[in-house]
């Protein structure tokens, strides 16, 4: 299956469930290229950004996995080429 680049945007809401998202992330670290995170603390939230290279179904699930915790917005987008 052909890889492909990808950024997965993943705000906090509820920061105690960041244990629970890094154990998701772990999982799939030998896809990750880059994270990056970023507490707005006079916004209340936590930002991470992911740059990730694998295939569609690797990336459709990480970004599945996150969308399911409660407290956590994600959005994902992924290039051709």
């Amino acid at each position: 299956m052909e890889k492909r680049i990808a950024t997965i945007l993943i705000v906090i809401h509820e920061t105690y469930r960041v244990s629970n998202l890094n154990a998701i992330i772990s999982q799939y670290s030998n896809i990750i290229i880059s994270r990056q995170g970023i507490p707005l603390h006079e916004r209340g939230i936590s930002i991470i950004s992911i740059v990730l290279n694998g295939s569609t179904d690797e990336i459709g699930a990480l970004s599945g996995k996150i969308g399911k915790l409660s407290g956590i917005k994600v959005k994902t987008t992924i290039m051709k080429k």
